[in-house]
């Protein structure tokens, strides 16, 4: 039944998608309107088309950055969490930073980052760090929470040490908070390094869309959205497809 449902949303999500397309070609053909305004699509893919192998290798080093920074904010998530979700005063004083680190805006804060470390991979990676820490971070210890008190004090008449309190009961009742938190987080990694390539990089899909964007080349800034939009699905659906891999006890 849910295989089913799925597959017919797919359906949908594609027709939908098609007839855009094609309403939007036609669209633009009627109206006339200049390429270098808003390219129709059929250009947007002779674009990606022409300038495949330049596009591969930006994408590359985007996704790359993106990976990075995605799994240092889960481990960093993981170790930041299990050493304090039971210390409720280090919560409270650790709170209101992590909630000051998301209400700054993230283009106002990654010039400083790319002054201070420069224009390499690196500070494009700590923008994606910290863009994606805090939904993870705070996923992470409301599924720790979220366990009841109950079943934690039947473990401790059990006389389970707390390391094996966190691993057999804490850990995996909190994998589906932590999981929510990875899926938001993984289309922010994208964003995060696009961000800062955007900004000043040497290779990068932000890079390579500021200059199509100063040379007019509109159809080479849509091919990059899109391969963009692609990556960040693409990832999305890796992390749900491991998350019903590892919930797969949930049915």
């Amino acid at each position: 039944m849910k295989k089913s449902q799925s597959l017919e949303n797919n359906f949908i999500f594609w027709l939908t998608i098609c007839f855009m397309t094609l309403f939007t070609e036609i669209f633009l053909s009627l109206r006339d309107i200049p390429s270098f305004i808003f390219p129709k699509p059929t250009e947007i893919f002779r674009g990606l088309m022409e300038d495949k192998e330049l596009l591969l290798s930006h994408t590359l080093t985007t996704v790359y950055e993106a990976f990075i920074g995605f799994t240092i904010s889960i481990i960093l998530s993981l170790i930041i969490g299990a050493l304090i979700y039971d210390k409720k005063r280090i919560k409270e004083i650790l709170y209101p930073f992590l909630l000051i680190s998301q209400t700054v805006p993230l283009i106002a804060v990654a010039p400083l980052i790319l002054i201070w470390f420069g224009f390499g991979i690196l500070p494009k990676i700590i923008i994606v760090v910290v863009i994606c820490l805090f939904p993870i971070l705070i996923s992470f210890l409301d599924g720790l929470n979220s366990v009841n008190q109950e079943v934690i004090d039947l473990f401790k008449v059990m006389r389970a040490r707390k390391i094996d309190i966190f691993r057999k009961c804490l850990f995996p009742a909190s994998l589906p908070s932590l999981f929510a938190g990875l899926k938001i987080s993984v289309t922010y990694s994208v964003m995060g390094a696009v961000i800062g390539e955007w900004l000043g990089a040497e290779k990068g899909l932000g890079i390579y869309m500021t200059r199509a964007l100063s040379s007019f080349r509109t159809d080479y800034l849509f091919s990059a959205i899109i391969i963009v939009v692609i990556i960040s699905l693409i990832l999305f659906k890796i992390i749900e497809l491991i998350e019903k891999f590892v919930l797969r006890w949930k049915g």
